[in-house]
């Protein structure tokens, strides 16, 4: 049996040395999709739907290729039918007819074509059917008596595959939320369970203990054939379950799943207790058994504890992400491993120099591999989880190259042997395979994961809950106090942060007794932290995280607050009373705010120096015109193309991640921006009435954030709810009323978050919407500087400059001045659209042009103006659109003659703070 599953199907085979070594479309697809599930990942955020794309291009592509590539293998191997039967001419058109299938759906579900998905899930499912009646055909014609069980396994397989498809065409079309969270389960475990789960414990009953060069459990073939009646029924379950929305059904059928899967395991223990995995392929392949445990389980959690089915789908992302990043690659690289240099052939000479490529440095592969899914998984910081991932990518990265060595030391081994006329004999101790088990080896996998993780957390301490205010190295003294005698008592109190409150918000101590504050936050959906007057401080803690502040003997009474931006103003303070001592040092002590950045009273207004330069932001002293540096991009201010009228209404999918950065906000001006995808603002969407978005929200921010879109009708209560750092959810709304409107975080304080950057626009076509020549957006908001501005140390967002409705800058698309430097451009006599969203937080807009004027206005869902030449309206013009902080419209206007016409708030104030630019129109 093992020398049958380590051979060339004879349909493939040759006599040695002539046969070909490689066979396109069996060898390559799986590589390419891999290759462009990486590349993916590593430009996630310039890809649309980058999280489906590298789930299916993983699942769908590679794993689904190699299910028909080996499954047909081992089933020549097994039951050794006549060589003609499927010969590899017709193999091959089946493999392309299955790339053709995939590239279709793949392609459809990411540019939102819905027959594109639908043609190439028919595609897709035509391929595995025509593989499983060759595969019936086969088994009819089969001599072989024994493990039949796994072809009967592989046809199981093949019949869930035209059910996943069918699920999934249903999903692109983009159901209601309680639709889509069951539709996304049934066709994933369908998916995943049926075809990918069947084919692969189909194959492992006789490839397991191939692997590992050891003998198969003779109650194998029969553990298998009773597994499989409890595979089909919990597969059965988890779809009527699901797809009926009864989630007990749905748990049933998933833990019925692993009970079978327990059963059918029992065949794979006797080898592995005569010999334990050392080498890559079964090592890889029992990681891989290991996560798919994990992913079934956190499916069953997931369906058993959410809410609801909505819920389920907008959590759902963790089982897909440990099926496409930890499952899927690994069973693909650990089955390659063996299965290719066994395929490749030429005898033991060159099956043993392709084998020793394949396993270098296996375990420091698997170690970063492994390692890297676990640490992805937790609650660290985006950076981590970014750096962790590149290098998780790199480790699988490397067996693309390895494998390409392998290949060409099996074929040099061949033509070695080749021209000594055999295949060149090895001793028999020769043959066996070095263990990839060193020390040194795991030791340098753990130490590869330990460095990126320590420099994720060195590039952003605060995220990781390690940066402390000035003076806690000082804690166990009287820090900042007054000399005070100590009592050698130690006060504790526990303190609660929850619902922008501290729980008690106030803690009496005597004088002279050390203070230690137990901090727990038990917000779920954001960080908080505790901040002291003194310059001591906690780490920014994460929801359900905990940390103790010793604050030492204490001498004088003091504040604290929580300095998170915006929660002291919404109530996060905190009071220590000393009594029984009272000293000026003492009260100076307590009320200094140096060291936190808070010595200015919440809404107190800034002062601005007699005689300062309007173009001058007040109180920072920045100069918002000077010239902004020569390699300079401005933000594009192109709409998005408009969709056709006559299309029918299409869904859009997108993904928005929330990211804290720094971006310039004016010349040389810097500040930490929280943003949508990178920029500020967010981009911009564009549909017409009936058309629905869906729109996945991921938060990598150092604290809650939620998303509001005024462009659909909905209850607020789920789909704008704050989601912690590291979670996501899915909003859907359908259009129904033209305009441009806003989204933007909804967290309070909401006036912060909007200021920071979290806004963007929708843009709704109104029906009949004429062309025009050129059409550009602009958002116009507000900035508020903190005390620092350079590059890579940028403050955040200043909440006191807020509260007293004082902001640094007013700014067209996030840049103070930007189009003043990279104008806009237009020609004479062509027809321009501006579409202008005055996001706020609290400052109106007067858009004007200098030197044009508008035949066309449109503002808030109406026609205010409209060109009509020679009707009522014709004389008609407008020199401005007024809009209220979240209102928004279009003007529309063409240019008489070649000049520069500059854009500006007829706020003039404002259009002196930066909200300002210029048309350059060429003749």
């Amino acid at each position: 049996m093992e020398r049958a599953i380590g051979t060339t199907s004879p349909e493939c085979r040759g006599p040695l040395m002539k046969r070909r070594a490689t066979w396109g479309w069996r060898d390559y697809p799986s590589l390419f999709w891999l290759v462009a599930a990486g590349v993916v990942a590593l430009i996630h955020w310039m890809v649309p739907h980058a999280g489906w794309l590298m789930a299916h291009l993983v699942l769908l592509g590679a794993l689904t290729h190699a299910a028909m590539v080996w499954s047909t293998h081992f089933a020549q191997a097994l039951l050794k039918t006549r060589p003609g039967l499927d010969e590899r001419r017709t193999q091959s058109q089946r493999l392309a007819l299955l790339f053709v299938g995939v590239s279709l759906v793949l392609v459809g579900v990411a540019a939102e074509i819905w027959w594109s998905a639908l043609a190439g899930a028919v595609l897709v499912s035509v391929a595995v059917i025509w593989h499983g009646v060759m595969l019936w055909r086969r088994l009819r014609a089969s001599i072989a008596p024994r493990f039949r069980i796994s072809v009967y396994y592989y046809l199981a397989a093949a019949a869930w595959v035209p059910v996943g498809a069918t699920l999934g065409v249903l999903l692109a079309r983009g159901p209601e939320d309680e639709w889509h969270g069951r539709l996304l389960v049934a066709h994933t475990m369908v998916m995943s369970l049926g075809w990918i789960g069947l084919t692969v414990t189909g194959t492992l009953v006789t490839l397991w203990p191939t692997m590992l060069r050891a003998r198969m459990d003779p109650r194998a073939e029969r553990f298998a054939q009773q597994a499989l009646p409890g595979f089909a029924v919990a597969l059965i379950v988890i779809l009527v379950g699901a797809t009926t929305g009864l989630r007990v059904v749905t748990v049933v059928g998933l833990v019925g799943y692993l009970l079978a899967g327990a059963w059918w395991g029992r065949a794979l223990v006797a080898p592995l207790r005569v010999r334990a995995p050392g080498e890559l392929a079964p090592l890889s392949v029992a990681a891989a058994l290991v996560w798919a445990v994990v992913a079934i389980g956190w499916v069953a959690g997931t369906v058993a504890l959410r809410a609801d089915w909505t819920e389920i789908g907008d959590t759902y992302g963790v089982p897909t992400a440990v099926l496409a990043s930890a499952f899927a690659p690994q069973l693909l690289v650990g089955a390659m491993s063996y299965l290719v240099p066994a395929v490749l052939g030429g005898g033991p000479a060159a099956v043993r120099a392709a084998s020793a490529w394949v396993d270098k440095w296996a375990l420091v592969r698997l170690v970063v591999i492994n390692g890297g899914v676990i640490v992805s998984l937790l609650p660290v910081p985006s950076i981590v989880r970014v750096l962790t991932t590149a290098l998780v990518l790199t480790a699988y990265g490397m067996f693309v190259p390895l494998l390409g060595l392998a290949i060409r030391a099996s074929i040099r081994a061949r033509k070695a042997a080749e021209s000594r006329g055999r295949d060149v004999p090895v001793p028999r101790t020769d043959l066996k395979r070095r263990s990839v088990w060193s020390s040194g080896q795991f030791v340098g996998g753990v130490s590869a994961l330990a460095f990126v993780v320590c420099l994720g957390v060195l590039a952003d301490p605060a995220a990781a809950g390690l940066t402390v205010a000035a003076g806690e190295f000082g804690a166990g003294a009287s820090a900042g106090a007054a000399p005070v005698a100590a009592t050698g008592h130690t006060t504790t109190v526990r303190v609660t942060a929850m619902d922008m409150r501290f729980d008690p918000p106030a803690v009496t101590v005597p004088a002279g007794d050390r203070l230690v504050i137990e901090l727990i936050n038990a917000d779920p959906t954001t960080s908080h932290d505790l901040v002291l007057a003194n310059g001591l401080g906690t780490p920014r803690l994460r929801p359900g995280a905990s940390t103790t502040l010793d604050v030492g003997v204490v001498g004088g009474s003091m504040d604290g607050w929580c300095s998170v931006v915006g929660h002291r103003q919404m109530g996060m303070r905190f009071a220590v009373t000393v009594v029984g001592v009272a000293t000026p040092a003492a009260s100076a002590a307590a009320t200094t705010g140096a060291a936190s950045g808070h010595g200015q009273s919440p809404g107190q207004a800034p002062r601005q120096s007699p005689g300062q330069s309007p173009g001058q932001s007040p109180g920072s002293g920045v100069d918002l015109h000077a010239p902004f540096p020569a390699d300079f991009v401005a933000v594009p201010p192109l709409a998005p193309a408009p969709a056709a009228s006559t299309a029918a209404s299409t869904t859009h999918r997108i993904t928005l991640t929330i990211s804290e950065i720094d971006l310039q906000v004016a010349p040389g001006v810097w500040q930490k921006r929280w943003t949508f995808n990178g920029v500020v603002p967010g981009p911009t969407l564009r549909g017409k009435v009936g058309d629905t978005f869906e729109v996945t929200l991921v938060n990598d921010g150092t604290m809650g954030h939620s998303i509001d879109f005024h462009a659909g009708a909905l209850a607020p209560d789920k789909p704008m709810r704050t989601i912690p750092t590291g979670a996501s959810l899915v909003y859907r709304f359908t259009a129904t009323r033209s305009g441009i409107w806003m989204y933007h975080c909804s967290t309070m304080p909401m006036s912060a978050h909007i200021a920071a950057g979290l806004h963007g626009a929708v843009i709704i076509d109104p029906p009949g919407l004429p062309p025009v020549d050129r059409e550009y957006v602009l958002v116009q908001s507000e900035v508020y500087l903190g005390p620092n501005h350079a590059q890579g140390s940028a403050s955040e967002v200043e909440m006191t400059r807020i509260d007293a409705e004082t902001p640094d800058a007013v700014v067209f698309n996030g840049v103070a001045n930007q189009y003043d430097a990279r104008p806009l451009t237009a020609r004479v006599g062509e027809r321009v659209r501006i579409w202008v969203l005055d996001a706020g937080p609290n400052r109106p807009t007067s858009f004007h042009i200098v030197g044009g004027q508008f035949d066309t206005v449109y503002a808030e869902g109406a026609w205010l103006l409209r060109a009509a030449p020679g009707g009522p309206d014709a004389p008609g013009g407008s020199q401005i659109i007024d809009l209220a902080p979240g209102q928004g419209g279009f003007v529309e206007l063409t240019f008489p003659e070649a000049g520069h016409y500059p854009v500006v708030s007829h706020v003039m104030v404002d259009a002196e703070r930066g909200a300002h630019g210029v048309i350059e129109v060429t003749p």
